[in-house]
């Protein structure tokens, strides 16, 4: 059963098995402190009653954040659980899922949100199919990504093993040569995007598959990009 853990103050976060394309990895959900004992969601993994009440504990759920085309699958059991909540989703997100009460849809060209002022950075991939939106959380110089970048480490078994290795993400902060291959539609706005990203401050690092940085979260990413931006 996924727990909630503290990672740094005004960031916790929770982590389930997964299975993609055959590998067992996992995938984490953040919770991030707002203001006024308000709580944001951002990747919400599988629903439980425990793992409700333990973020319920933290302060009011007013937020869920659907991050990117993929991380989506356990949205509606959190905005069924908390009703009230601002769900925001990428703009495609409501072709792929009907079902889904989304309120605010992220792009680049979104209107702020007043509830994130001094507390989070919102910054979408332009030109990522994925149409990903990462957050930094100010006060934990934290940047909270889902599948920008992974972190899987040495997963076990054979079939992981070899495909995050051919894959190029074997043990390492990388994004998969998969979706590099086929995700970028404009590497341009890409570039630009991540340069914006490499101007926020930060220094921790959540991703959604493997495990956080507490520290060179930046210079991973700089690394990890160093093919799109020339860094």
């Amino acid at each position: 059963m996924a727990r909630l853990k503290p990672f740094v103050d005004g960031v916790w976060l929770a982590t389930q098995p997964i299975t993609i394309v055959g590998m067992k990895l996992t995938v984490s959900m953040a919770v991030l402190d707002l203001v006024d004992d308000e709580l944001l969601i951002f990747s919400p993994i599988g629903h439980s009653p425990e793992l409700e009440r333990e973020v319920s504990r933290l302060g009011r759920v007013t937020h869920l954040y659907s991050p990117n085309l993929f991380h989506h699958l356990w949205l509606g059991e959190w905005s069924s659980a908390f009703p009230l909540a601002k769900v925001h989703a990428p703009v495609d997100l409501p072709r792929k899922r009907p079902d889904l009460r989304i309120d605010r849809l992220v792009s680049d060209s979104s209107e702020p949100e007043p509830a994130f002022a001094g507390v989070l950075d919102e910054v979408t991939i332009n030109g990522f199919r994925l149409q990903e939106t990462v957050l930094t959380h100010w006060p934990a110089r934290t940047l909270i990504v889902a599948d920008l970048v992974h972190n899987v480490g040495r997963p076990p078994g054979a079939w992981t093993g070899f495909y995050t290795r051919v894959m190029g993400f074997h043990d390492r902060v990388a994004l998969s040569r998969m979706i590099r291959w086929t995700a970028f539609s404009d590497r341009q706005s890409a570039k630009e995007s991540m340069d914006r990203v490499l101007e926020l401050d930060f220094d921790r690092l959540v991703v959604g598959h493997g495990e956080p940085l507490e520290s060179g979260g930046k210079q991973a990413i700089r690394e990890a990009y160093a093919w799109l931006t020339g860094t």
